[in-house]
């Protein structure tokens, strides 16, 4: 009964989930990507995927419209920084002015999230933050990673051709930020572009690309995985002009050594992190069980061919997860002894701990020193899954299943990339507004919040609602996507108003399921705590 106590006095007086205690260094970098070639998944689509866990991103998602610009039209650049500490009390980030580039003469649709994701041609990106070496970041660059995804979407209509402008605007314009993995998909395959800045005081970056084998997936969790380049293989890999001269002249990379490899050249320390690792094996383990891969090994393949078929109720359930039922569930020490006097895990058992509480419990831990680190956490800000579909026309076949906070107690709705328009609630960003009811991700943040404190009881109770809810979006828009094709050869306008308005009332309806689904268990568990 102490034990018991002591659990609902900790669980209660922490601070809210809403409240992030996320610091600069570390915020933006705990994001997992997972990626699926073409032959791997169920229906023959490409996928890339992104959760964005910094805890200071903006929470809204705009439609970028497609444009055409004159001759001498630039494009401005920003990066983004903390904003000051006197903007209203949540944490985020504000845009610095970093210069401009000339402009394109035409620019793609694109949705526009803090990482912008996809675009109206079916290229999509994912993003996973990896650090680096300290002494690679320049403040001289002026491109970051929200402004290369962008540029990306605006310019490109390939995961290929993306990389190549990539390298090219970063060769002359300069990288501002630290190492970054970006995971791009297009209608036919999907990559994954690793950069890091080129030292103090340059211009430029260094950079390398891997191909994922079509009927393989892969996964990146905050760690550099690009490890041997086969230079000779220009279709499974890409790479900067100075991918190992930098290495060689700041001594990390001694062709005495033998093989040349990126990961340790550039980010040997996010190797080393348990964390990231843990969450690569547990993609791998979820995806294809039967390699049974160690969970404590130091580098795990590139990439898997998986078991079966990847669908994307397959994708939801790897980012749901939080290590339940294996031995790194981090509720496992929390037990109570039930009416039968069986010790059990305690309902105020939570799996998305903060770092004290994992301390308290001895949990175990090794994510920059704030404990275990599981694919579901209470800071993500919202998560993507992209499918890209070289099947369907690009008005059709570019679809972003998109989630806002924590998977694990919330539902990603269907957004097509070609929509007029999103609903308000969707474009209004709660980190700006504080907490508001025009702002979707806060219905969803408050549901996450409270359902956390009771995990153990009130997670039926929001699975009771999203599962259902899931598996209707998962089987009405099919039905949709027909009627839109039926109608987009007579009438392109009518089809793109069928999935505008089908996002519209999908988006609108989750919204207001996690509203109700907050009161109800607010009232439900009213004296229970």
């Amino acid at each position: 009964m102490k034990r018991f106590f002591t659990i609902l006095i900790v669980l209660l007086v922490t601070s809210s989930y809403a409240q992030v205690d996320v610091d600069s260094e570390t915020a933006g970098m705990e994001c997992t990507s997972v990626t699926v070639g073409k032959k791997a998944s169920a229906d023959g689509s490409v996928m890339t995927s992104h959760t964005d866990d910094s805890g200071r991103s903006r929470t809204n998602m705009l439609v970028e419209k497609a444009a055409d610009h004159s001759k001498d039209a630039m494009q401005e650049l920003y990066k983004r920084v903390n904003c000051p500490a006197d903007t209203p009390s949540m944490p985020r980030y504000c845009n610095q002015y970093t210069g401009s580039i000339p402009q394109v003469a035409h620019t793609y649709q694109f949705l526009n999230t803090a990482y912008p994701c996809m675009n109206e041609k079916q290229l999509a990106i994912g993003e996973s933050t990896f650090g680096g070496r300290g002494e690679l970041r320049s403040s001289e660059g002026k491109i970051d990673c929200p402004m290369l995804c962008k540029l990306m979407l605006q310019r490109c209509t390939t995961a290929r051709e993306a990389i190549r402008t990539a390298g090219e605007l970063l060769k002359e314009y300069g990288w501002c930020d630290g190492g970054e993995c970006l995971t791009i998909a297009d209608k036919n395959e999907v990559w994954h572009l690793e950069i890091v800045g080129p030292g103090k005081g340059k211009v430029g970056a260094v950079w390398a690309a891997q191909r994922v084998p079509d009927d393989h997936v892969s996964v990146n969790a905050n760690a550099s995985r690009i490890l041997e380049i086969n230079f000779k293989d220009k279709d499974f890999f890409m790479y900067s002009d100075n991918v190992v001269s930098v290495a060689e002249e700041n001594g990390w990379y001694d062709k005495k050594q033998g093989v040349f490899r990126f990961a340790y050249a550039y980010a040997p320390e996010s190797r080393a992190m348990l964390a990231c690792r843990r969450r690569e094996w547990r993609v791998f383990d979820l995806l294809a069980p039967s390699l049974k891969l160690d969970p404590n090994a130091e580098n795990y393949p590139f990439s898997v061919k998986p078991d079966s078929l990847v669908t994307v109720e397959d994708m939801i359930r790897v980012f749901h997860d939080y290590y339940e039922g294996t031995e790194y569930d981090m509720r496992k020490t929390l037990t109570v002894t039930d009416k039968d006097g069986k010790s059990v895990i305690s309902p105020l058992a939570n799996p998305f701990m903060k770092y004290d509480e994992q301390k308290l419990f001895r949990i175990n831990g090794g994510w920059h020193g704030r404990g275990e680190r599981t694919i579901a956490v209470h800071f993500t800000v919202y998560a993507t899954i992209l499918q890209c579909r070289n099947w369907l026309p690009d008005e059709v076949g570019a679809l972003c299943w998109f989630d806002l906070d924590n998977v694990a107690s919330s539902v990603y709705v269907p957004i097509y990339a070609s929509v007029a328009d999103l609903p308000s609630t969707y474009k209004t960003c709660g980190r700006v507004t504080g907490f508001s009811r025009d702002a979707a991700w806060w219905a969803f943040n408050r549901l996450g919040t409270i359902a956390a404190k009771r995990w153990g009881d009130m997670h039926k109770v929001t699975d009771a609602v999203w599962q259902p809810l899931q598996k209707e979006f998962l089987k009405t828009h099919l039905e949709v996507e027909k009627n839109a094709l039926g109608l987009l050869n007579s009438d392109r306008a009518a089809a793109l108003r069928l999935l505008t308005d089908y996002t519209a009332k999908s988006c609108n309806t989750a919204v207001e399921k996690a509203w109700d689904t907050g009161d109800y268990i607010w009232t439900k568990f009213d004296g229970a705590w």
